[in-house]
Order: structure tokens, then C-alpha cells, then sequence
């Protein structure tokens, strides 16, 4: 069998596996069920990757996020590796199409969003797969006590037994002891298997900074710490402000959220990995997937929902394993709005049912319907139409996306996509047809490969510019061919995109029971009041965010700012300490002092200060304390003056 380590080296380069990783991949060779807890940037796609790799067969990856299932898909393309996507962004054409790919065995790796696993259409395709590996990124999603909670998950178990040779391996950063059991017991593990790298980051001191003027505390973090950053805020307004303000103190930065076009968030993004953009003011939507190793700063502007989302965003600082600061910037009046946002995030279930239902009106989907395909969503035009108010409406859509029933996307293609269906010879002689078509059908060959097997991403702005033909000519001629049944052209989308994740239902079926509902939200409540704690405690920063996911036995960290001001403390105590000891070998020097006495003639430091220095120095046996008379010790040398 191939050492992993090749496989590491071929297609990788790297010579060596990161802590953990080894252990993780042999166990999954060995075919057991295995959970890897690895922090952020600990290198978890590698743990499954390189197995599958050695494995025969297809490695099936849940995953629910579609931004980080295309960019994995995409790093895996690069180095020359066949991996496919199949999520709710797709039409059935290219379902379809993947899943004869995969049947053909040309494909080493498909990603599947949870939802797909309800799919009554795609199970009954999706069985004939060999697949040997099922490997569960984001694993904690699959606990409803987690803090990401998608019922869709719980699908991936139904699963196994269509695949009875296929071990599991599950994958988290963030999974406190409790849920990391409760993965293994919802995925069915065989027996229970945990490989867990310690959640402290040498090299990443954690800061909190209570502060008014957020602003000008950004400035000088920026000015004080070298190397590229991440500003992370609650709302895009503030991605926009934060931004210019930077630049106006000569910080080159810029903004990033999901309201933004494919093409400017792929521009922004691309100029910030190479570093022309120096700092990245953005929402959450910035973030996921990204391995940039050398950002020495991610600052948070408004306060993190909960410990685990906080660990992962920080976490993005000093991949590198090189110095960088994880930062939080609060007042008061940010942990009032805190609390206030997680409250409505939980809507009433009544509101929740009702935002169902007006989705389904807009979009016009009868009910025990099965939709492939997308709809334009614009979440401002919708919340006129049916005068709801945006919060809730935010709020409901996000929960009928954990609970599995509808799926929200910005438009992440970044390009148009085109197949042909028809083999060459019937090309042919649809070219001999007359039809005109000539010209752009041999551009399109010549440009882009693979056409005939499966879709490509296409320039529609490129092809007509090399074929001298207007774009909005070249669109009508791309649609004719598609009419005309030569080619399946999926035009780029441009607007928030909906999608049904399972069969359409009635309202008054949505399965949320108040009981269950209910504790959800507390969970929700006591996981922001976790974060709040973490603001305002009298305590090692690493010390409580690695306890927080069970890891008892760290030592203070020595680099957050609670141990840099202790340190700061000892080392005054220390000053105070001398300056009082040079005092005292004066006084006693000329006569035996109670301690009183000496208190009230050492007028300029504390009495607590000078208690403790003297009870230091009876310690270390250089004085003697008889009878409340404070005297040198004559068998000790005394400290000099």
C-alpha cells in the first residue's frame, strides 16, 4: 500500500504531517470510525484527503457550507485531483451529470450539503456509488446541543448502511467533550474514537480591550502590529465605515460582505491574499475556507455570538505558527445589544411558519413539490411586499435553514457554465445545418476543454471579443443552443439565490415543537452569556477558551493581556518590594523597629505593601520578628542598601 506520506509529498509538497494528522489517517486506513478534534488551521481536509487517495473508491464529504464546498473542490482541481459539488445551488442537469461521473469512477471526491440526503431522487442515484470513505466536516453540526445545529445531519447515519464498508470520519474544531460524544453516538460509531489536538495556540495572544473609541483603537492596532489583518463586524454599513476610516489614517484596507457581486467580493479577496490590501473589514461571510498564513491580527468589532464561533474567526490569525493577536473591542453598551440580538434571533414559531408560507407564495411552489433548481431572493423586496419586518424575516429564513426545509446563497458562481449534449459527430452536422453557429461552436472547443463530459465555467465577455460579436449577441446565440438541445448553458447568477432544501409542505407541518424550541433558544442565551463571561473575567484568555471545550489541565498562556498585566503587577510589586527593603535596612540598621513603628515612618507606600515585604524578608530568614520586633537576622547577611 502507498505510505501516506507520498501521498502527502505528491500532491502537497510537504514532507511532513502536523500533530495528529498521521495518527488520524492510519486509523481511518485501518477502517475505523474516527472523530479528529483539530483547532482552526489545524489541518483537518488533509486527514481525510490523503486516505481517500490511497482508498479505492469515492470519498463522499458533508459539508454545509456551499462558499468552502467550492473553494475545496477547487484546491483539490489544482492539484490535479477529480472532485465534484452537489448542493442545493445546482440544477438537476448537473446532478445529474455528476452522478454519471461518479458511477463511471471518475470522480475521487464528492461534497454533498446535508440537504441532499433527503432527497428521495438523489438516494435512489446516489446508492450505486462506490463510495468508501464518508467523511463529516463541520461535525458538530449534527448535535442539536451545538452551536450550529442542522437537522440534516442527522441524515448522514441513514446513509451507512447503504455503504456498510465505509468508515466515517468526522471533523471539528469546536466540540465541547459532551457533543463530541454525542457525534459519535448520532453517526452510529462502532466504537468510540477520538483523536484531539490541544485547542491552545502558542503563538496567538488573545486581548480584550474595553474601549469607547472602537475607531481610533483599530488605527493604533494597525499602526503597532505589522502584516495583513481582519476586521470582523456585525453588519455591512460598518464593513463600509470601518474601511474608509482606515484609509483615511493611511491604512490600506477594504470591505467584504455577502450584499457584494461575485466578481467584486473575488476581486476584494484576491487583492488581499496578495497583499495589496493590507487589512479586510467584513462580516462573517469573510472567513470560511480561507488559509491565508501569514495574518497577524483579526480584531472584533462587535461581539462574537458565542465562544465557538469566536475560536474559529480568531483562529484564522498565525496559521504560520508565528507570532499574531486574536482582539476583542467592547463597552458596555455592545453587551446590551449582544444579548438583544441573540433574543431576536429567536423569533416566535408562529413567525417562523408564517415566513414558510410567504416564501412559498413568492415563489410560487405548490405544496409535496420537489424543486431542483434556484430562485432570486432579495430579502428587502420580499419584506415590502408582505410587509414583515427584515429582522424577523433574517431571523425565521436562518432557522428554516437549520432545520433543513429551505437554503439561502449569495450568488457564488463566478462564472456561467455550459455542457455539451450532444457527441461530435451530431455537432457536426448541426454545423453543416447552416445555422451560423459555426464560428462560436469552434471558439468554445478551442477555449475550453472537457465540454463534452461535464460542465465548464465559461467568459462569455471573452468569447466575444475573440469571436468580434457583441456580448448580448453572443448570450441570445449561447440560449439558442441551448433550445436547439446542442448545449445545457447555465447563465451566471446575479441575485440572492433560495432554494427549497427538501420536499415543499404545508406550514402547519413544520416540525418545531415548543418545548424544543424553546431550549434551543436558552441554549443559544447561555452560550452568549459563555462569551460575555469571557469579556469580563479575572483570567488567562487560553486558559478559559481551552477549558470551555474541555481541556482541564492548560497552563496560563502568558501572552493575553489578563497574564501580561499580572506580569506587569508582579514586576511593580517587585520595584516597590526593593525600594521598601532599601528603607528598611536603614531604619533597622540604627535600631530594632516594631511594626508599627515602621509603618508609620515609611510614609510613601502602602501599608500592605510594606507588610508583605517584611514577612517576604522573615521568609527568606533576613529578619526575625520577636515579639512584635522587627530585627536582623545576625546569622544572615543583610541586603544591601
Amino acid at each position: 500500500m502507498v505510505h501516506p506520506l507520498d501521498i502527502l509529498k505528491q500532491y502537497w509538497g510537504y514532507d511532513s504531517f502536523r500533530e495528529k494528522q498521521l495518527e488520524i489517517i492510519n486509523s481511518v486506513l485501518a477502517g475505523n470510525d474516527t472523530l479528529a478534534l483539530l483547532p482552526t488551521g489545524g489541518g483537518k481536509s488533509i486527514c481525510f484527503q490523503v486516505p481517500a487517495l490511497i482508498m479505492q473508491g469515492v470519498c463522499v464529504v458533508v459539508t454545509p457550507l456551499i462558499a468552502l464546498m467550492i473553494d475545496q473542490v477547487n484546491n483539490l482541481r489544482k492539484r490535479n485531483i477529480s472532485a465534484y459539488a452537489i448542493h442545493s445551488g445546482l440544477n438537476y442537469r448537473e446532478i445529474e451529470n455528476i452522478m454519471f461521473l461518479c458511477n463511471s469512477g471518475e470522480v475521487k471526491f464528492l461534497y454533498l450539503s446535508p440537504e441532499r440526503l433527503v432527497s428521495e431522487k438523489f438516494l435512489s442515484v446516489f446508492k450505486q456509488t462506490n463510495v468508501t470513505l464518508i467523511a463529516v466536516d463541520e461535525a458538530h453540526c449534527i448535535s442539536e446541543w451545538g452551536y450550529d445545529f442542522r437537522p440534516p445531519y442527522l441524515k448522514i447515519a441513514d446513509i451507512r448502511p447503504l455503504f456498510p464498508e465505509a468508515p466515517v470520519i468526522a471533523l471539528t474544531a469546536t466540540a465541547v467533550p459532551e457533543i463530541a460524544d454525542d457525534i459519535q453516538k448520532k453517526l452510529l460509531f462502532k466504537k468510540s474514537n477520538i483523536f484531539v489536538k490541544s485547542f491552545v495556540r502558542t503563538n496567538l495572544s488573545y486581548i480584550v480591550r474595553k474601549v469607547e473609541d472602537k475607531y481610533a483603537k483599530i488605527v493604533r492596532v494597525c499602526n503597532s502590529i505589522k502584516g495583513t489583518g481582519i476586521v470582523y463586524v456585525r453588519n455591512r454599513r460598518l464593513t463600509v465605515e470601518i474601511s474608509k476610516y482606515l484609509n483615511q489614517n493611511n491604512i490600506k484596507a477594504d470591505y467584504y460582505h455577502a450584499g457584494l457581486s461575485t466578481d467584486e467580493r473575488n476581486k476584494k479577496q484576491d487583492e488581499w491574499y496578495n497583499n495589496k490590501t493590507r487589512v479586510m473589514v467584513s462580516t462573517n461571510a469573510f472567513g470560511m475556507g480561507i488559509d491565508k498564513p501569514n495574518v497577524r491580527f483579526v480584531i472584533h468589532f462587535d461581539i462574537p455570538e458565542n465562544i465557538e464561533a469566536y475560536y474559529q474567526e480568531a483562529g484564522r490569525a498565525g496559521r504560520d505558527e508565528k507570532k499574531a493577536y486574536a482582539i476583542i473591542l467592547y463597552n458596555n453598551e455592545d453587551i446590551a445589544n449582544s444579548v438583544r440580538l441573540v433574543e431576536q434571533s429567536w423569533p416566535s414559531i408562529d413567525v417562523v411558519k408564517e415566513v414558510y408560507q410567504k416564501i412559498c407564495e413568492y415563489t410560487q411552489v405548490a405544496v409535496d413539490t420537489e424543486v431542483f433548481g434556484s430562485f432570486d431572493f432579495d430579502l428587502g423586496l420580499f419584506c415590502e411586499k408582505y410587509k414583515l419586518k427584515p429582522i424577523n424575516v433574517y431571523s425565521a429564513v436562518k432557522i428554516l435553514e437549520r432545520e433543513g426545509y429551505i437554503a439561502t446563497n449569495e450568488p457564488w458562481n463566478s462564472s456561467s457554465k455550459l455542457m455539451f449534449t450532444v457527441g461530435k459527430e451530431e455537432l457536426f452536422g448541426y454545423q453543416e445545418a447552416g445555422t451560423k453557429m459555426e464560428n462560436l461552436i469552434k471558439t468554445i472547443l478551442r477555449m475550453y476543454g472537457g465540454v463534452f463530459s461535464s460542465f465548464v465555467n465559461i467568459d462569455e465577455n471573452k468569447i466575444a471579443r475573440i469571436v468580434n460579436i457583441d456580448r448580448p449577441i453572443i448570450d441570445k446565440m449561447l440560449e439558442k443552443l441551448d433550445t436547439d438541445g446542442i448545449i445545457s448553458y447555465l447563465p451566471k447568477k446575479t441575485k440572492n439565490q433560495l432554494f427549497f432544501s427538501s420536499r415543499r409542505i404545508n406550514s402547519k407541518d413544520i416540525n418545531l415543537s415548543r418545548e424544543y424550541y424553546y431550549n434551543r433558544k436558552q441554549n443559544a442565551i447561555e452560550k452568549n452569556k459563555a462569551m460575555i463571561y469571557y469579556l469580563q473575567s479575572e483570567t488567562c484568555r487560553s486558559m478559559y477558551l481551552v477549558s470551555y471545550f474541555g481541556e482541564k489541565k492548560a497552563k496560563p498562556c502568558g501572552t493575553c493581556d489578563y497574564c501580561l498585566s499580572k506580569k506587569r503587577d508582579r514586576k511593580k510589586e517587585k520595584e516597590v518590594s526593593k525600594k521598601i527593603t532599601g528603607i528598611l535596612v536603614k531604619l533597622l540598621e540604627k535600631q530594632e523597629l516594631s511594626v508599627r513603628e515602621i509603618v508609620s515612618q515609611i510614609k510613601k507606600y502602602s501599608e500592605a505593601d510594606i507588610l508583605n515585604t517584611i514577612q517576604s524578608l522573615i521568609d527568606k530568614e533576613i529578619l526575625i520578628s520577636d515579639m512584635d520586633i522587627i530585627k536582623f537576622n545576625k546569622n544572615k547577611k543583610a541586603p544591601r542598601k
